[in-house]
């Protein structure tokens, strides 16, 4: 009998643990349009369905909790659980991990993934954890990069002389543009729509699916097929948070979130063999460049300046990862 007793009690203290209601708020800049944001929708019906409603993911697209910054703050400091973000935002506290959205240091999607899911992924993230208690739960990828004007056709980098090109609030990027002679503008993507109409910017850079999901075409008379960047972005959550899920809804979570990725990761692909002919039916002129023009100069600076941020080969090792 006193056993008896003993295991109901202790089963009276772990129900309410079991069936304690989790909300995860989970931020992003981009529009709910754009597949990044339907990958948080997608994995969060996937853990509401596996957790019977117990687990709720709450999405918040187009910076409605703040710009990037604002929302890596707010997940380093637990006001916010999970935000996805570019990989470079996280270099205050990972100052190496900018090599990751360095202009021409990937082959291709497939060789990303590889990177990002070894060892060169793994220390970033034990970095971050130690560094701001923030983890890496996967990497996304974002699409290739490519420059839109509003009124200019560039055709080589000598057309980007002194032309305000908006670039996102990281130092890579803003050497890559000096690299090409262009005058570099950071700003936050929310502000961009308004920023191109209004010729605040000469033009911006981003792959395909968030030209269209910003509806940048529709203030934008040029594309200009430069390639320049393979862009990850990483899904971080609050180490504290994280760790004080049980291991089961641990799992459950990062289960749901590999599927989503995944899933992303196809359908921006998709997107982008679809949208070049898209956006020259809905009127924009198309400019295919030689690639190797935009390429030259920023490979002759851009590594050596970050070299001893990233360290010594380290860019040259990422490349040579088959």
């Amino acid at each position: 009998m006193r056993k008896t007793l003993i295991a109901l009690a202790l089963a009276a203290v772990a129900a309410p643990a079991l069936s304690q209601q989790v909300t995860i708020r989970w931020g992003d800049v981009v529009p709910a349009t754009h597949p990044s944001v339907q990958m948080i929708e997608r994995v969060a019906a996937d853990v509401k369905a596996k957790s019977n409603g117990r687990i709720a993911i709450q999405a918040f697209p187009a910076g409605q909790l703040g710009g990037s910054r604002d929302m890596i703050d707010a997940v380093a400091n637990g006001a916010q659980q999970i935000v996805t973000e570019g990989a470079a935002n996280f270099g205050a506290w990972v100052p190496s991990i900018s090599v990751v959205e360095a202009p021409y240091v990937w082959r291709d999607a497939a060789h990303l993934q590889k990177a990002m899911s070894g060892p060169v992924g793994q220390k970033f993230n034990e970095t971050l954890v130690k560094a701001r208690g923030m983890r890496i739960l996967g990497t996304t990828y974002y699409g290739t990069r490519h420059i839109t004007t509003t009124s200019k056709e560039v055709k080589t980098p000598a057309d980007l002389a002194g032309f305000k090109l908006r670039v996102p609030e990281n130092d890579v990027f803003k050497a890559m543009a000096e690299a090409w002679g262009a005058k570099p503008t950071p700003m936050n993507f929310g502000e961009l729509y308004l920023a191109l109409k209004q010729n605040v910017v000469d033009g911006q850079e981003n792959p395909l699916p968030t030209i269209k999901s910003g509806k940048f075409d529709e203030v934008q008379k040029y594309l200009v097929l430069s390639g320049h960047i393979i862009t990850p972005r990483l899904v971080v959550v609050n180490e504290a948070f994280w760790q004080g899920l049980s291991a089961a809804d641990r799992k459950l979570v990062e289960d749901a979130i590999r599927a989503g990725i995944a899933w992303q990761d196809e359908e921006l692909a998709r997107q982008e063999k679809s949208l070049v002919d898209t956006f020259k039916a809905a009127g924009m002129t198309v400019i295919t460049p030689d690639a190797n023009a935009f390429r030259a100069p920023v490979l002759a600076k851009v590594p050596k300046m970050f070299e001893s941020k990233w360290g010594a080969g380290t860019f040259e090792a990422i490349q040579a990862i088959r």
